[in-house]
């Protein structure tokens, strides 16, 4: 299993380096110009010298190998900086935002909490939820929960955040306020809150409650299905029938040996999954007005902020090939017959 995580990582390096030069040239082809913006009254020469300072008058190939060089060589050392004091990336020019004119990973560890405070937390709440509910609909299939549960799950997958957000506005934070049983939720995410105490903690969950409950509902609508789905499938094999027939208790059957077998396809939805959370949800980061990194990169596109744009697109492509190889040694510790070697 070593040997295999090595060989993956090593093969990694040239498949993000060609993904990232993609990447890149697909941007240099999109339409506009980051200059659209300045005000008519400025020169023509004034102009000209900004987009040199934007590096805008380098080739393609010049503008991707400093990006390379800013990414892989002075970002790090930024990094250690950081960590221990020293100076290694002093007066050395890093990736910068045509919009905002300031380091782009700044910008992005900037908005980084706030997404992870309401995706992250949402996507755990899914997963805790859809695979219990998975897991139980298998076992009773065609039963009320079964049926309940699959009710539910089509309207997760049918309705989209855009309406669920507005909807849970209304009920939550409008109509509540005219009632004394259902709870009052702030219908727009304070991203200045701090949680310094339990009482800004208490703060912080409430406002976080919607955004939530919105994410949390598409999520586990597709968990819970792939669940039943690899239960279901799992519950009909031979093995199942020799473990019945060894004595083997109904708990041990499906909680050890069944569910051990139906996570494997489960882990891959999962774990490709986890790389959406620092994506953002954009739509709906939008509809409660949370900064995160899904808003930011609406902004940084409607801005034609390339550097950006190219910059999120490349760690959200990490995270997918780090994920992917996380999955497949996740393969190996639920079925000891998958091996690598």
């Amino acid at each position: 299993m070593l040997a295999f995580a090595t060989r993956r990582l090593v093969l990694s390096i040239p498949t993000l380096i060609f993904i990232s030069f993609i990447i890149f040239m697909l941007l240099q082809l999109a339409p506009g110009d980051p200059m659209a913006q300045v005000p008519l009254t400025v020169p023509p020469e004034v102009k000209e010298k900004m987009r040199q300072a934007l590096g805008l008058g380098e080739p393609p190939l010049v503008q991707y190998w400093k990006w390379l060089v800013q990414v892989f060589w002075i970002e790090p050392q930024v990094f250690i900086d950081y960590l221990f004091g020293t100076s290694l990336s002093e007066g050395k020019l890093r990736v910068i935002s045509w919009q905002t004119r300031s380091p782009v990973m700044d910008i992005i560890i900037q908005r980084i909490p706030q997404t992870l405070w309401v995706v992250g937390i949402a996507y755990i709440v899914a997963i805790l939820i859809a695979l219990p509910i998975g897991i139980y609909s298998a076992y009773r299939q065609y039963s009320v929960f079964d049926q309940a549960g699959t009710f539910v799950t089509m309207v997760g997958f049918s309705i989209p955040p855009f309406f669920t957000g507005p909807l849970l506005i209304v009920i939550f934070s409008v109509m509540a306020q005219d009632t004394w049983w259902l709870p009052v939720f702030p219908s727009i995410y304070d991203t200045t809150h701090v949680v310094n105490s339990w009482e800004s903690f208490g703060i912080q969950v409430r406002q976080m409650t919607l955004p939530v409950m919105v994410l949390a509902l598409q999520i586990t609508a597709q968990l819970s299905r792939y669940m039943r789905a690899s239960m279901l499938d799992n519950l009909n094999q031979d093995y199942v029938r020799t473990a019945r027939a060894k004595g083997l208790s109904e708990a041990v059957v499906v909680n050890i040996h069944v569910l051990r077998n139906s996570m494997i396809p489960v882990v891959t939805v999962i774990a490709l999954g986890i790389p959406s959370i620092f994506g953002g949800a954009i739509i709906t980061e939008n509809v409660f007005k949370v900064n995160g990194i899904g808003q930011l990169l609406i902004t940084a596109l409607f801005a034609n902020d390339l550097p950006m744009v190219m910059t999120l697109t490349f760690i959200f492509a990490v995270l997918i090939v780090m994920f992917n190889l996380i999955a497949d040694i996740l393969y190996g510790l639920l079925d000891p017959r998958i091996r690598y070697d």
